[in-house]
C-alpha cells in the first residue's frame, strides 16, 4: 500500500521533504501547496529537481482540501505569531487528512484548553491526527533525552542545548527579522511579549511541557532567560552583512519549573558563524542529565558526501524524521491524547 502525501510549502526544509516523498517507493505524491507565484503552476518534479511527477503546484488551498490524500507534510516557514498557521492546519485536519508538522505543535495542551480544543474539533471532524516531528522540536529532547532518563535511578535535572549557525541561510527575512541578526542590541525585544520571543517560546515551551509530561512530572511554569552577543566585527553572511556591534547571536533559554526549582532547561542558540566568543568550536546538541548516574550526550550532524545535491545534513534529517514517522515503532510515537 502506498501512502498518498501532500507536501505543503517548499522552502529549504519543505523541498527536502518533497524530494524524499518523490524518491520513496512506498509514497505517492498527491499534491503540492506553494506560497510563491514563481512556483505555482510548475510540476513538483521541476521544483524538487527531479523528473516530471504530473503533480502541479498550487497556491489554492481549496484545491488541496479537495484532494484524496492520507497525510499532509506541513512545512511552511514559521511566522508571527506562533498560531499564524493554525487555521490552515485545522482546515486540513477537518478535511480528513492526517497532518505532520515540522514546526512545533507537539504539545498544544501547553497553551490551554481553548487552544487545543480547535485542533481536537478538527481532528474529530476529519477523523484525522496531528503529529509533530523534526530535530528540535521533535527528536533531541523528546527522544534522546527521554530515552536516556531510563538509565537513571534518580534524576535531578535535564539540560539541553542547541547551536545553529545561520550564517549560511539564504533568506534575508528569516535571518534578520525572525532570528534577529543585525538588530540593535538595545532595541531587540527579548521579553515574553516581543514578537520573536512569543513565536519561538510558543514552539519551545511545548517541548519542555511534553518532556515533563512524558516523565510524569508536574510542570508549574516555564521561565524565560534570554540574551544576545554583539558582533565583534562586520560579518559577511549569505543573507547580508551583520555590522559590528549589532546582534550576531541570540541565546534563547527556557527553564521548566518542577517542585519550585529549575528542573528542565532548553537552550537554543542562533549564531552568525564561529568567530563569536564562546562559539569558536561547538556541538550541534548537548544533552546533560544530572542524577544517579549523570549522563552527557553530544550529537552532531555530518554532511553527506558525493550526493550531487546542495541539501544540508539538517534538511536530510528533518526529511528523515518525517518519512520514518509512518513506521510504527520507528523514530516517533503518537502524541498524548491524539
Amino acid at each position: 500500500m502506498k501512502y498518498r502525501v501532500i507536501q505543503w510549502a517548499t522552502g529549504s526544509m519543505g523541498k527536502a521533504c518533497l524530494r524524499a516523498v518523490i524518491d520513496h517507493p512506498d509514497l505517492e505524491l498527491a499534491g503540492l501547496f506553494v506560497y510563491s507565484d514563481s512556483k505555482a503552476g510548475r510540476d513538483a518534479g521541476d521544483i524538487a529537481r527531479r523528473g516530471p511527477t504530473g503533480v502541479i503546484a498550487t497556491k489554492n488551498i481549496d484545491e488541496i482540501l479537495a484532494l484524496d490524500a492520507d497525510v499532509v507534510i506541513h512545512a511552511p516557514r514559521i511566522q508571527f505569531p506562533y498560531s499564524h498557521h493554525n487555521r490552515d492546519m485545522c482546515r486540513l485536519l477537518a478535511s480528513g487528512k492526517n497532518l505532520i508538522s515540522i514546526n512545533g505543535h507537539g504539545f498544544p495542551e501547553y497553551h490551554g484548553a481553548a487552544y487545543v480544543a480547535e485542533f481536537e474539533r478538527a481532528c474529530r471532524q476529519g477523523n484525522s491526527s496531528l503529529f509533530s516531528t523534526g530535530l528540535n522540536p521533535g527528536f533531541v529532547a523528546e527522544k534522546i533525552a527521554v530515552t536516556a532518563t531510563g538509565l537513571c535511578i534518580r534524576l535531578d535535572s535535564i539540560y539541553i542545548s542547541e547551536v545553529f549557525d545561520v550564517s549560511g541561510a539564504p533568506d534575508h527575512d528569516y535571518v534578520f527579522n525572525i532570528c534577529g541578526m543585525g538588530s540593535d542590541p538595545d532595541k531587540i525585544d527579548l521579553t515574553a511579549t516581543g514578537p520573536v520571543a512569543e513565536l519561538i517560546t510558543g514552539m519551545y515551551a511545548e517541548v519542555i511541557a511534553l518532556l515533563a509530561f512524558r516523565l510524569d512530572m508536574t510542570l508549574e511554569r516555564v521561565e524565560p532567560d534570554h540574551g544576545i552577543i554583539p558582533a565583534p566585527h562586520d560579518i559577511h553572511a549569505r543573507a547580508g552583512i551583520v555590522r559590528a556591534g549589532s546582534v550576531a547571536a541570540t541565546n534563547w533559554r527556557w527553564h521548566g519549573i518542577v517542585d519550585g526549582r529549575r528542573f528542565i532547561t532548553l537552550a537554543v542558540n542562533w549564531i552568525m558563524g564561529n568567530s563569536l566568543p564562546g562559539y569558536e568550536t561547538y556541538d550541534h546538541w548537548k544533552v546533560s542529565l544530572r542524577g544517579r548516574p549523570g549522563i552527557d550526550i553530544t550529537m552532531n550532524l555530518v554532511e553527506p558526501e558525493n550526493t550531487g545535491e546542495k541539501t544540508r545534513s539538517e534538511q536530510y534529517a528533518v526529511a528523515g524524521s518525517v518519512i520514518n514517522a509512518r513506521k510504527p515503532g520507528r523514530s516517533n510515537m503518537p502524541l498524548p491524547g491524539r
